[in-house]
């Protein structure tokens, strides 16, 4: 009995302690992120049209080809980087492949707006991207600008 109370002790202080890490605050960034791609927009004198998700995309080619679907498998070859022009990724000429549910939920939807052959920038808000809480080496909050070149639809 005594043995039963104290793991119940310790359970309740082990669950109602300050990690910081599984409770972080998450932060609205809507604000600043369209402020910061608006910007970006303006000073590349891009012509961009903005989705109802709050995705700015510029389509450079729409392409000839199929277009995807948000459950497509495709091919892309792509580069990532910031409004400041530091790249985080990207991919050789040949592209890489993969299924537009297994990515951020820019690519989802930005991809769909090609066709088979089809170039373009998608400038992601961070609530499209990693959110608050950033990933390997991308911070919270972050703007993401890919420039993309859909291959195939497969």
């Amino acid at each position: 009995m005594k043995y039963s109370i104290i793991v119940l002790v310790s359970i309740f202080f082990i669950s109602c302690s300050n990690d910081n890490s599984s409770n972080q605050a998450i932060i609205d960034y809507t604000v600043q992120n369209e402020k910061e791609i608006v910007a970006y927009i303006e000073k590349h004198n891009l012509v961009a049209q903005k989705s109802n998700s709050g995705l700015y995309y510029v389509i450079n080619n729409i392409g000839e080809g199929e277009r995807p679907n948000v459950n497509s498998n495709v091919t892309v070859a792509y580069k990532g980087y910031f409004t400041d022009g530091k790249i985080f990724d990207q991919s050789d000429s040949k592209g890489i492949t993969f299924g537009l549910q297994q990515v951020i939920k820019g690519w989802t939807e930005g991809i769909t707006y090609f066709k088979e052959g089809g170039s373009g920038i998608l400038l992601i808000p961070s609530h499209l991207g990693y959110g608050s809480g950033g990933t390997n080496g991308i911070p919270g909050g972050s703007v993401l600008i890919f420039d993309v070149n859909l291959i195939s639809v497969n």
